[in-house]
């Protein structure tokens, strides 16, 4: 089927990149920061003007709407989903998206001292004549993931556009904090009304990942012993040097996300703070087999009983906090699910390329919350750096992705 389609995607993108939607994972609201409901109620308002009439943020800053069925027959209700926060691993104030039309191959420079080299980025050798989107190198782009909003947006005004268009019930779910593991804290999955759910998170065009890892946060509270330095003889146990001695023991070359890939767990601090008397050490532990979380947790515990022997008057507690586990077991169960997503991307011209994500995404919980949930690629490459970038033509692909799998589920369920 010819689509047609008169892309906006791009010029809804570079609107959304300049709202600063950044979480803070030490915040104890919902959402995190009161900033992310800025680019929900702009959504809202753009999903009125196109014609969803029932478009809503509500207080927890989630933004829902339906998009009505255009056939006589009953189809299985589906969601297309996206997070509206970015990383707070990396500046989201004040972006200032730059395009680098018809890319002609080589180094693009962003700034005086960043550049994306396809030595390095090899994505790029993909994207010759395409157009690609970077910030200035001051902050994130924050392509993760308003390409993925962008494109949905662009799908939905499409079809509210074009009636004759054959797809069921859509619902549309635009959730915050995703990048720091609550994304999904707050969902009203009875007000949602869905029976299956696609994440557009993802990054190479054409790619359908339906396996994530399985993750836990690990925190480690230290009691130390406090001295005056001048007569700290003795007496001292320093809960700085408990906790580097402790971190500097965490097997580097075999568990730390600097040395691992594909299918390969890891262990990473990502957060130390205190003093000689107390310090936190914030860990996440990530594999793609949830038993091996537990080994990893065995790991700590013996890592921390060995690293007390030399501060024997200290004091250690480890928790563990489980924050979702790999999709994949859900959604073996419902094969078609993704099948129908790669079926998708043919008719958009693609070849479809299932992979595994090292990481996680709202459809890993969600999946695991009665709504099997993968993930269909956005475009979106760097993640969390200032030299994130996109191109113009993925997130085009994207959206006829979108719309072909909306088909497709009405094909399949016509008697």
């Amino acid at each position: 089927m010819d689509l047609n389609i008169d892309f906006t995607v791009k010029e809804r993108f570079l609107s959304y990149v300049r709202i600063d939607t950044q979480s803070d994972p030490d915040s104890k609201s919902v959402p995190s920061t009161e900033k992310q409901k800025n680019l929900g109620k702009l959504l809202v308002s753009e999903l009125l003007e196109i014609g969803i009439t029932d478009a809503e943020i509500d207080e927890w800053g989630y933004v829902y709407a339906t998009i009505p069925s255009t056939v006589p027959f009953d189809v299985p209700v589906i969601c297309f989903c996206s997070h509206m926060d970015t990383s707070p691993d990396c500046s989201g104030t004040n972006v200032n998206p730059v395009i680098h039309s018809k890319y002609a191959g080589g180094v693009i420079k962003i700034s005086d001292t960043l550049v994306l080299d396809p030595a390095v980025h090899i994505n790029l050798l993909n994207q010759i004549g395409n157009d690609i989107i970077t910030s200035d190198g001051t902050t994130l782009l924050g392509a993760d993931n308003k390409a993925g909003i962008a494109e949905i947006m662009d799908a939905a005004a499409y079809l509210i556009k074009n009636p004759q268009i054959p797809h069921g019930k859509i619902r549309i779910l635009f959730t915050p904090d995703e990048e720091i593991g609550r994304g999904v804290d707050k969902v009203n999955l009875e007000k949602l009304g869905a029976s299956f759910a696609y994440t557009m998170d993802g990054e190479d065009s054409g790619t359908i990942e339906d396996e994530t890892f399985s993750a836990d946060l690990a925190i480690i509270e230290i009691e130390g012993v406090s001295a005056h330095p001048g007569f700290a003889k003795g007496k001292m146990e320093s809960a700085i040097r408990f906790a580097g001695n402790f971190i500097n023991d965490l097997p580097f070359e075999t568990l730390s996300p600097e040395n691992t890939s594909d299918k390969e767990g890891f262990i990473h601090p990502v957060t130390i703070s205190g003093g000689v008397e107390h310090a936190s050490i914030k860990l996440i532990l990530r594999d793609f087999e949830a038993n091996n979380l537990k080994t990893q947790k065995e790991l700590l515990l013996n890592l921390l009983e060995k690293t007390g022997l030399r501060y024997p008057n200290s004091k250690y507690t480890l928790e563990i906090v489980e924050q979702y586990r790999n999709m994949k077991s859900v959604l073996n169960q419902f094969p078609f699910v993704v099948e129908y997503a790669e079926e998708a991307i043919r008719r958009a011209g693609m070849n479809p390329q299932k992979k595994s994500i090292r990481g996680g995404t709202d459809g890993s919980r969600l999946s695991f919350m009665g709504l099997p949930c993968p993930n269909i690629f956005a475009g979106e490459h760097a993640f969390h750096s200032r030299i994130e970038w996109v191109s113009v033509q993925d997130m085009q692909k994207a959206v006829e992705t979108i719309i072909h799998l909306a088909i497709i589920w009405a094909e399949k369920s016509k008697v």
